[in-house]
């Protein structure tokens, strides 16, 4: 395993993280294809055997369970401190107004959730999960400040947003004196690089790591078009994320196969490998939930493309919608 800083932060990262999606009671929460806690706690002890220490869930991941699995995982297989736990806010938690959303109110509520059903003092990278316009902005980001003052946050992270709301949320965070963004979670992937055109040089620019999630575009760059996963079936969100443009997102597919092959690599680590080249990107976050799956995209860390592989698998790339926001 290679490791690297999260982010202009002092903390160290595989670079390959293990987003927690998947895993969760089937009934609980809106995937209906995620995997159960025994399978997934198998599968967080060979990630650790691997070298992975990134691991990244949500409190809305089949309605918190997915952080109760890695939380017993942690507390079973390995040591808190050596591990980076990352989870997000945001998502609908509960009813009525104040059940979702970046209120004080929300976030002091939720971050004394996620920390129970982990079975921690503390959250390693605490993420604004997306963008609420609702709430002012300085009240989330004072909030956010004070969860780190007080040691149950370690670093703060966000995702899925414009690259100019990222950038009032620093500006503001640097005026005030509070504790600022070091990693950007968004969408990304030889499918989407809308990122590429605004969001990932503002994070050169301003030194925040990017953890790419979907860096295999829900799994479709692992195969060959037209091949189908249970995940698929119940993947509404996937569906809209690469809706309307087929006839692209085929050609680019192909171009992976054809890489892949004269490699003699897989797909996905072909895939991966491209993301990882990408020097704005700290961690992608696979979502592995299968030990094949696991050792497959961590073989992805040998592989050096060459300019004519890049030129191969890009070419075909033409803008699309912004989408995953």
């Amino acid at each position: 395993m290679t490791y690297a800083k999260l982010g202009r932060s002092g903390a160290t990262v595989s670079v390959i993280g293990l987003g927690c999606l998947g895993f969760g009671d089937p009934d609980r929460g809106a995937h209906g294809w995620t995997i159960r806690a025994d399978e997934a706690k198998s599968l967080l002890r060979h990630a650790v055997e691997l070298g992975i220490n990134f691991f990244d869930t949500a409190n809305v991941y089949s309605a918190g369970h997915s952080e109760e699995i890695l939380g017993a995982a942690v507390a079973e297989y390995c040591r808190r401190d050596e591990v980076v736990i990352a989870s997000k806010v945001h998502g609908e938690m509960g009813p009525g107004p104040n059940g979702w959303g970046l209120s004080r109110k929300h976030i002091l509520w939720q971050v004394e959730q996620s920390l129970r059903r982990l079975g921690t003092d503390y959250i390693d990278l605490y993420q604004v999960h997306r963008w609420d316009g609702t709430t002012p902005l300085e009240e989330t980001l004072e909030t956010l400040d004070q969860l780190v003052r007080d040691g149950k946050v370690r670093y703060l992270g966000a995702s899925s947003m414009h690259t100019w709301q990222f950038a009032k949320a620093l500006f503001l965070q640097e005026q005030h004196g509070w504790a600022q963004f070091v990693t950007m979670q968004d969408h990304y992937n030889l499918l989407y690089r809308e990122e590429e055109r605004e969001m990932y040089p503002f994070c050169a620019d301003r030194g925040i790591g990017a953890l790419p999630y979907s860096p295999l575009a829900r799994g479709r760059l692992a195969r060959p078009w037209g091949a189908r996963t249970a995940r698929q079936d119940y993947d509404a969100q996937g569906h809209e994320l690469y809706r309307g443009n087929e006839d692209v997102d085929r050609s680019i597919i192909d171009a992976v196969g054809n890489v892949a092959e004269g490699l003699g690599a897989t797909r996905a680590q072909i895939a991966l490998a491209w993301v990882l080249a990408n020097p704005v990107v700290a961690a992608p976050l696979i979502g592995a939930t299968a030990a094949s799956h696991l050792d497959d995209n961590v073989a992805a860390l040998d592989i050096q493309l060459t300019e004519e592989e890049f030129n191969t698998l890009e070419e075909f790339y033409r803008p699309r919608p912004v989408a995953g926001f």
